[in-house]
């Protein structure tokens, strides 16, 4: 940490005047983050129709040359909640969705909201058994397939439990315009709309603080996703932090999204952020650093939503005098690496960052809404940063029982405290739920949220994000389950047995997945390319490991048969440090290779992009 990060109340004072020109906003953002009223109607059903009679006839959304106004937006919505009321879904019930970053997604979730039915967000890049647990896990009334995912969903149809009936599908359209046909086995969810009312429903005045809204499958350190519960409250409350308090989007601001919806960076923060301003959501199918600023130009966008990654795949593209040929003012997100932070800003003349630091299940939650450097912000939530003991691979408890808290500038590890004003809702996993909790921390009785995440206190409330613990790691803006990755590559041809860890490497954000591997005989003689179709086919792309190193010696466990990580994790990819043999799967390559020491030099220069 730089002494040049340290929030000092000099610095806090020259931020005051800003602060105080958008203080309504302010307090009025700071109230709705800390809602407890469960017998106030709220959510996101009713947030949209805010903003429909604020803005109605303002643009809602645009993607490609679809353009809806909010009226139009609101009314295809309520169609949606219309039809899944006559077929008897009810407050309470789920929905499983799994399509890609389009206008029939949102057109679905919010439909389905209206009614108080809860929409499980499928990541839209699972295939084989964790797409078939993601979707039993939440018991689904019915499901609504993109036309650009039946593929996926066939290969697994015969394991999901839900009846053919109640498969529905968006043709891969516009389907306001062309229904289009749909596979066989699905219905048309265009068509099956088409004669619903497009007025309000009644039931969306009676959605409340508890009540689920999307399922958010986050990886956990257990092995398959886990689905964690997102209430309307706390979409509520990101609404308010963000959207009034934070971003202070207005009516004829855009904001330009290509994270995925399935995420609550993409679908709460930043929807959430144009909602409460009545402005315009522009949303980009995927990620395209050649076509971001150009698109940014064609829509005029005034904002976008980041990751870390995406950053520097923008900030790697060769400067242009076009650069700072934009309307954009602030970004929304979280991972700007501060290696890139303040020349990123001033190459494309950005005027705030708005990095902030929450998750999809947790309580703690930071925001920088004084636009300082390098930090996830500024939290008015009760939290705490406890010295944690990486070696014993848990928190530090004093002589008295209590743990301890880290002091200023030191690594922790940040817990929340689970209040009625911040509540911790669980996970589907009753158990899973529990060993999320630390009791009796610094009083007998209380509750804490444990985030699994590394910090440090830099001053005034503020906190800087330090490393994430435990068994998983952030890659490519997404979270790996080391177990998941570890039960597909136990199952590949030749491997007898692995363990999986991220490993950083020079000029990326977070860690790329590796594994030690114990192999079936001679590593040479393997089958390279049937292992390597055979990840790439039972692995979202961000989870296929990057490196596997051949285990020549028998693997290092603990007493409790846990792979020992901290020294693999030290000794990397690196040849210098260890005699076993390493293979990579470069980018843009279709097999592993044996790592060379020239490919070695050459990962360490940053030649390659991964």
């Amino acid at each position: 940490m730089s002494n040049a990060d340290l929030i000092t109340l000099p610095k806090l004072l020259a931020r005051v005047p800003t602060v105080v020109a958008n203080l309504p906003g302010l307090i009025k953002g700071s109230k709705m983050s800390k809602t407890s009223d469960t017998t106030k109607p709220l959510g996101l059903a009713l947030g949209i129709q805010r903003a429909t009679e604020m803005n109605p006839n303002g643009v809602a959304v645009l993607y490609q040359d679809m353009q809806l106004t909010y009226r139009q937006f609101n009314a295809w919505s309520n169609r949606v909640a219309d039809f899944l009321l006559s077929m008897g879904l009810k407050k309470g019930d789920s929905i499983a969705v799994n399509i890609e970053n389009r206008p029939e997604l949102l057109a679905t979730v919010v439909g389905a909201a209206k009614i108080g039915v809860c929409s499980a967000l499928i990541n839209t890049s699972l295939r084989g058994k964790v797409l078939v647990h993601s979707f039993n896990l939440v018991q689904p009334k019915a499901a609504f397939i993109g036309a650009e995912l039946v593929d996926a969903i066939e290969e697994v149809r015969d394991e999901l439990e839900l009846a053919g009936e109640r498969f529905y599908c968006w043709a891969d359209t516009n389907t306001l315009e062309d229904p289009s046909t749909v596979a066989a086995g699905y219905q048309n969810a265009a068509e099956v709309i088409r004669d619903c009312s497009s007025e309000n429903p009644e039931q969306a005045s009676r959605i409340f603080l508890n009540d689920p809204l999307f399922y958010i499958y986050t990886s956990g350190t257990t092995g398959l996703p886990k689905a964690v519960v997102f209430t309307n409250g706390r979409w509520e409350r990101a609404y308010g932090a963000f959207g009034y308090a934070a971003v202070r989007l207005k009516k004829h601001d855009r904001l330009y999204a290509t994270l995925p919806f399935y995420h609550a960076t993409g679908i709460v923060v930043c929807w959430a952020s144009v909602i409460a301003g009545g402005g315009g959501l522009v949303l980009a199918r995927k990620f395209s650093a050649s076509r971001f600023w150009d698109d940014i130009r064609k829509y005029n966008c005034t904002a976008f939503g980041y990751v870390g990654e995406l950053c520097r795949y923008l900030f790697e593209v060769p400067a242009s005098p076009s650069d700072r040929d934009n309307n954009v003012h602030v970004m929304l997100g979280n991972g700007l690496r501060p290696s890139i932070w303040e020349a990123f800003k001033n190459r494309f003349g950005i005027d705030r960052v708005v990095e902030f630091y929450a998750s999809s299940e947790g309580n703690a939650a930071f925001t920088n809404i004084f636009n300082f450097d390098n930090t996830v912000g500024f939290s008015p939530i009760s939290y705490s940063i406890i010295k944690y003991d990486k070696e014993r691979d848990e928190p530090v408890r004093g002589k008295d029982g209590f743990l301890v808290r880290a002091g200023k500038g030191e690594p922790g590890l940040l817990i929340g405290q689970i209040t009625a004003q911040t509540p911790f809702d669980g996970y589907t996993d009753k158990s899973k739920t529990e060993s999320s909790i630390l009791r009796d921390v610094f009083e007998k009785g209380d509750s804490w949220f444990n985030t699994g995440d590394l910090m440090r206190d830099i001053g005034f409330r503020h906190a800087q994000f330090v490393d994430r613990l435990g068994d998983t790691f952030r890659w490519k803006g997404e979270n790996v389950s080391t177990t998941e990755v570890e039960q597909i590559l136990d199952a590949a041809p030749g491997v007898v047995e692995s363990v999986v860890y991220g490993v950083e490497i020079p000029n990326t954000n977070g860690r790329i997945g590796m594994a030690e591997i114990r192999v079936d005989g001679d590593h040479q003689q393997l089958d390279w390319h049937a292992i390597t179709e055979y990840l790439k086919g039972a692995l979202p792309h961000y989870a296929v490991p990057g490196f596997l190193r051949i285990a020549t010696q028998a693997m290092d466990t603990t007493g409790t048969f846990k792979h020992q990580k901290n020294k693999l994790k030290e000794q990397k990819y690196d040849p210098t440090l260890h005699d076993d043999p390493v293979y990579v799967l470069l980018p843009g390559e279709t097999c592993y290779q044996l790592l060379s020491r020239e490919m070695f030099d050459a990962v360490e220069r940053g030649d390659y992009r991964f």
